[in-house]
């Protein structure tokens, strides 16, 4: 590593279940708002799964061409909506040579939306009706790379693909690009838009997803009544760049990227690992990067999906990384209100722990009216809660057992 380089964040941009911008998105989570209801983007009569966290009033028209708007999966226009923003926020765009302008870009699913279509298209009318389009529009590298084309990236352009951990991963690795002197500045973020017939159904069939009718009682992280995730869309984009880079052209910083922590459990396709020695390790891996004192304020924005197994675990993890000591640390779970938004999770997540320090201010884990008496830990329930926080971790865990945890401090 270069010494002294560190890594700021200087630009956000979202589209997600609970505003059109970053601003908008933070203001709902501070607010508690819910941004889950019942799914309209395809019939769900015969299915058991009824509710996702969808965005909302969503028009592609207003960030590309409308031919290029057929050519784009929904996955890769939330994406590239979300860079747009962030760009523009943090006025990067001309202040950094492009070969040093990279963009590391997570999806767990891709263009599936895509691919189901013209699945249909070809058992329905034959192979020779087959979009041309399917293969580029569907793989999951094309976020980040469209999103290079429009903003002349000439770094990498590289996707992070691991399920639930792509948009952490993704931040995280661009973190150690700009750290160990490959680049100056990256677009970094994930994006969804999986809820679709194929996805709903093989999640809904896999016994992960709330098949809850009630909105305020589905999302239900470190509840005694959780039974499943609700799935969400969208996409979060941030502009990371070197901190002195930022100082330089006098760029607005919401805060630093102190740590990060990457591990695997190497135990099983879906399940995480019980006794949590991998993600308590990613945890421990992020807050030692970060300079953590015992003691000090903490946020932790947990992974929290509202599964039985992954909130137990997940206490346990976040135990294991403080010794048991957590006196100082508060816990939530903003799933609670955006569904669990899959590759984009860690990114909208993220945003949560840059605002939690910039502001003074926890989100809640709303609907939280049972909690468990396994997981034990300080939640923030109903409310958002005031604190003087000093580290912010996001914690993500991904099917295949990835695990990362950001670590994240106010400059």
């Amino acid at each position: 590593m270069e010494a002294g380089r560190r890594v700021v964040v200087t630009g956000l941009g979202a589209i997600t279940p609970l505003g059109a911008s970053a601003r908008d998105t933070w203001e709902a989570m501070k607010a508690g708002k819910n941004g889950i209801g019942p799914i309209s983007l395809f019939d769900t009569e015969k299915f058991k799964v009824h509710l996702g966290a969808e965005v909302k009033d969503f028009h592609p028209e207003d960030y590309m061409s409308v031919n290029e708007s057929l050519r784009t999966d929904r996955y890769a226009q939330f994406a590239i909506a979300a860079s747009d923003q962030a760009c523009e926020d943090s006025g990067i765009e001309g202040t950094v040579d492009p070969e040093r302008f990279a963009v590391y870009f997570g999806t767990g699913i891709g263009g599936i939306r895509t691919f189901e279509k013209e699945h249909e298209r070809l058992l329905s009318r034959g192979p020779r009706r087959v979009s041309p389009l399917l293969i580029p529009m569907m793989i999951s590298n094309m976020a980040s790379g469209l999103i290079a084309i429009r903003h002349g990236c000439h770094g990498s352009a590289l996707p992070a693909v691991t399920a639930c951990a792509s948009g952490s991963n993704a931040i995280g690795e661009a973190v150690r690009m700009i750290r160990h002197g490959y680049a100056d500045a990256l677009i970094a973020g994930g994006a969804e838009a999986a809820i679709c017939p194929s996805a709903v159904a093989g999640f809904g069939n896999m016994g992960a997803l709330s098949c809850a009718s009630d909105p305020d009682a589905a999302s239900l992280p470190f509840d005694k009544r959780r039974a499943g995730f609700v799935i969400g869309e969208g996409a979060v984009s941030l502009i990371l760049e070197e901190y002195g880079h930022a100082l330089k052209r006098g760029a607005k910083i919401y805060g630093e990227i102190c740590g990060y922590g990457s591990t695997c459990d190497a135990y099983h396709m879906t399940a995480v690992q019980p006794e949590a020695e991998q993600s308590s390790r990613a945890m421990i891996q992020a807050c030692r990067e970060a300079g953590y004192s015992e003691g000090e304020s903490v946020y932790v924005n947990a992974h929290g999906t509202g599964t039985p197994m992954n909130d137990s675990v997940e206490t346990i993890a976040i135990k294991k990384a403080f010794g048991g000591k957590l006196d100082s640390v508060l816990v939530s779970s903003t799933k609670s209100m955006t569904g669990h938004m899959l590759g984009a999770a860690g990114a909208i997540e993220a945003l949560a722990c840059l605002f939690s320090l910039d502001e003074g201010v926890v989100p809640a884990t709303i609907n939280l009216k049972e909690p468990d008496e396994v997981c034990d830990i300080p939640l923030v329930a109903e409310r958002a809660q005031k604190a003087d926080i000093t580290l912010a971790l996001s914690n993500s865990f991904g099917f295949g057992g990835h695990n990362v945890c950001l670590a994240f401090r106010k400059v």
